[in-house]
């Protein structure tokens, strides 16, 4: 190989590292620009959530997700806009300070088990996998759940299970746990689900339907079992389906 070659080609190879590099760091900064504006956010919100930031780990998360690879690639130019977006079958990938304020509230640690109620694109999975041991997530629409367990197992996300059924029910066999998300709205808390909480556990719910007031809902679940609830901040989130 002559040396003109040589330096041709390392040349081509600088030029390529430094595009990929380029490419990281665009998305980088995105994710960044996004986390900022969660924060503005939770300042507008503070009255309703009660606190003046979110937990430091729950950010680091949201900034180490790669949303762009969770919304369909016709979207990707807007996938750090703090905005919801869709996916299509009738879901949505939820705005991002949703994600983070429903994350925040479960007050994840490490070790801990987690049902997810609505998989949907598989982004607040991965989120809630950067902060606890085993996050398992449920859903109901087939396509769309095997298309996201395929991406999660190219994305390897080795400690996320899914499955596709009924959300309602929960998933007896993994119960009980640590906390429960549910990512669709429904008209009442499922009682299949407070049962599956472990006592001292957690669970986050937009109650409400399609024509009324959703509000994200924080139901906690003392060391006696006694079930206690707040309304947080009102919301809009595609209804919840299944058999109930």
């Amino acid at each position: 190989m002559s040396l003109k070659y040589i330096i041709v080609w390392a040349f081509a190879q600088l030029v390529f590292i430094t595009n990929g590099l380029v490419i990281a760091d665009e998305y980088t900064l995105q994710r960044q620009q996004m986390v900022a504006d969660i924060e503005d956010d939770v300042q507008i919100t503070v009255k309703y959530i009660t606190k003046k930031s979110f937990n430091k780990l729950v950010l680091q998360a949201m900034k180490t997700v790669p949303r762009h690879q969770f919304v369909p690639a016709k979207q990707r130019s807007m996938a750090y806009k703090n905005r919801p977006l869709a996916i299509g079958h009738g879901q949505t990938i939820s705005q991002p300070f949703i994600v983070a304020l429903m994350t925040d509230l479960l007050q994840p640690q490490p070790g801990q088990r987690v049902l997810e109620i609505g998989t949907g694109s598989g982004y607040q999975a991965a989120v809630l996998s950067e902060l606890v041991a085993e996050v398992y997530s449920i859903e109901i629409i087939e396509e769309l759940g095997e298309a996201t367990t395929q991406l999660l197992t190219r994305m390897d996300y080795d400690n996320i299970k899914t499955r596709i059924a009924d959300g309602y029910d929960g998933w007896p066999q993994y119960a009980p746990f640590d906390s429960i998300m549910v990512t669709a709205a429904i008209s009442h808390i499922p009682p299949p689900l407070v049962k599956q909480l472990k006592n001292g556990g957690r669970m986050v719910i937009p109650v409400g339907t399609r024509f009324q007031t959703q509000y994200l809902t924080l139901v906690d679940k003392d060391k006696q079992g006694k079930v206690t609830t707040r309304q947080v901040l009102p919301v809009a989130f595609v209804p919840f389906t299944g058999g109930y």
